[in-house]
């Protein structure tokens, strides 16, 4: 079964989709099947990867299968079953990469979803739909053949973003490096704990659960690390200003945020964490420097910038016209970004084998 992994974060601009699209691409390289899914309503993945005259064409063809149309048969009430999503192959340079499209008006669902989720409204046809999504991406993976579901969730804390993120099997949260990025895991330490009892306790309905016709999945998802993206560098190093942001950022996340989330079962063993990124960077201990929770450190594009309004990431691009700087800052990427999902490759392998 594919394993789902939900890039999360409620404060906009830490660079999800960036990270989404290069993510689901390396792991495509390694030869791994990847569906990545457009759960934002902003539907810049969609936009990224399709281009904007693909992206005009599709959403002008009343035909085209995207996230919203394919959970309609639930939360419109329609008498069929939902069926797997028709994906968009995302390059023909690889054989496993996939979009399951976005829409704008996937929030037309929001309400309704939020309404199926409150304790004690569970009523008929309302018990189909917090199992909707999860069924949805399960289908969707088998006619794939996926190993990988990446989830680019939007900035909120809104019932749609609850209801990913408690039925994947994984989480990563991006950052960037200020307070209001602090900000966002204090906050989310007060709102995982929440959302986990309000997801076991939904999880214990039979109504949603074995009589449902789209069940809830019985999960808790696991963190895997959060990355931290877009810092300046000086000789291949953080600045010192981006340096300080990154200890806090890690001291805050190590000794005040783990604890939050293994309280509710939501993180792997220390174990885990510790023997991949070993097994990854290829050192017998782990210095302060290989801080175990940073799942990657990836520096600002730069003048690659422009790279993420086209369907390829920062990583192919071509030594033709780079100078020796550009190289090696692309280089730097590629090795961020090849370690992040050897990373993630270990780090659900290793669940799976212990």
């Amino acid at each position: 079964m594919a394993k789902r992994i939900a890039i999360f974060n409620h404060k906009g601009g830490v660079g999800k989709t960036t990270l989404t699209f290069h993510l689901g691409w390396m792991l495509a390289a390694k030869g791994k099947r990847v569906i990545m899914v457009d759960a934002d309503q902003q539907c810049n993945l969609t936009g990224l990867v399709l281009g904007q005259e693909q992206m005009e064409e599709f959403s002008k063809n009343s035909n085209s299968q995207h996230l919203k149309e394919g959970l309609r048969p639930a939360f419109r009430n329609q008498f069929k079953l939902i069926e797997p999503v028709e994906c968009q192959q995302v390059t023909n340079d690889l054989d496993g990469l996939f979009l399951l499209p976005g829409h704008l008006g996937l929030s037309e669902y929001e309400t309704s979803l939020a309404i199926a989720q409150s304790l004690g409204n569970i009523i008929y046809p309302l018990e189909n739909l917090p199992g909707a999504f999860s069924y949805l991406f399960n289908q969707t993976a088998k006619q794939y053949r996926a190993d990988y579901i990446l989830i680019d969730m939007n900035p909120s804390l809104g019932a749609i973003n609850q209801n990913l993120l408690m039925t994947s099997d994984y989480f990563i949260i991006p950052l960037g490096l200020d307070y209001f990025s602090m900000m966002a895991i204090e906050s989310m330490g007060v709102v995982l704990p929440q959302w986990s009892a309000w997801a076991n306790k939904l999880m214990s309905l039979p109504a949603l659960t074995d009589e449902a016709t789209y069940p809830l999945p019985q999960v808790a998802p696991k963190f895997l690390g959060v990355i931290v993206q877009r810092f300046h560098t000086m000789e291949g190093k953080p600045s010192a200003g981006h340096q300080k942001w990154i200890d806090d950022i890690y001291q805050l996340v190590l000794n005040k945020f783990m604890p939050i989330l293994s309280s509710c079962d939501m993180v792997l063993s220390a174990q885990a964490y510790q023997e991949v990124y070993k097994k990854i960077r290829k050192r017998k201990k782990l210095s302060a420097k290989d801080q175990y929770l940073y799942l990657a450190q990836i520096p600002e594009f730069g003048t690659f910038n422009s790279v993420v309004h086209t369907n390829r990431p920062v990583f192919a691009i071509a030594d033709d016209g780079l100078s020796e700087i550009q190289i090696a800052h692309r280089n730097t990427l590629k090795d961020q970004f090849t370690r992040l999902a050897d990373s993630i490759i270990e780090l659900t392998r290793y669940e799976r084998q212990h």
